[in-house]
């Protein structure tokens, strides 16, 4: 069974003559270890499906599970709590907290979970030294270039041990270096360590490190390839 699946998942914002059907019956279905990329241009759609995948939104209709849980049965606490343990969120911003050091901000979720602040810390460091950040773990964020602070992002959405992560633009920021190794990195997660990444992207050239691309053009899937 695939660990994430959609079934007819339909988003419609407003109603009557007025609404606006944001993403309109999609199926996907993604399997740990997958690295997908969504393309297509602005209002497809795209960031519609990474909400209702992450569960930061509820769909009108249609289904999404995650690792076998149907979203809709899940509680706002239970969906909670979902989000904070089982996926992991990457934005083209960054959203690092400025008076934080790369360690306290990649930590911040399993403290906001509840873990002792020595074990998050201790994580922190680990996943920031494998991901090639090992020498900057006290360093604030503008202390670091635009590529390392979205390194700390990514140890932030690891941290927890996610089975899926959901990366928004990642690379939108970033010079065409670090939107390579930052490409590269999502795809070592996803290889390396068994988990789930879909990554929303308007760059091809990004787009290439997955293994599958997934098209869309007004709220609909279009077309599923798969790179190689």
């Amino acid at each position: 069974m695939s660990l994430i699946q959609t079934e007819n998942l339909t988003k419609v914002y407003g109603a009557g003559e007025t609404a606006i059907t944001a993403l309109d019956h999609a199926n996907l279905n993604v399997n740990a270890g997958e690295f997908v990329a969504v393309m297509g241009p602005s209002g497809c759609g795209k960031s519609t499906l990474l909400h209702l995948l992450g569960g930061l939104d509820r769909p009108t209709q249609g289904s999404v599970s995650i690792d076998g849980q149907p979203l809709a049965k899940l509680s706002d606490d239970a969906l909670s709590q979902m989000r904070r343990r089982k996926i992991g969120f990457v934005f083209q911003f960054f959203n690092l907290i400025p008076i934080l050091t790369s360690v306290e901000n990649a930590a911040l979720p399993l403290l906001l979970d509840g873990t002792s602040p020595g074990k998050a810390k201790q994580k922190a460091s680990e996943w920031l030294t494998k991901i090639g950040l090992g020498e900057r773990l006290k360093s604030r964020p503008d202390q670091l270039s635009a590529g390392q602070q979205q390194r700390v992002a990514i140890a932030r959405a690891l941290i927890t041990d996610p089975v899926l992560v959901l990366a928004d633009e990642p690379t939108g920021n970033l010079d065409t270096k670090s939107s390579d190794e930052i490409a590269g990195l999502l795809k070592q997660i996803a290889r390396e360590w068994n988990r789930a990444v879909l990554m929303v992207t308007h760059d091809p050239r990004i787009a290439a490190y997955a293994e599958c691309i997934v098209l869309m053009r007004d709220g609909k899937i279009v077309e599923d390839k798969h790179n190689g």
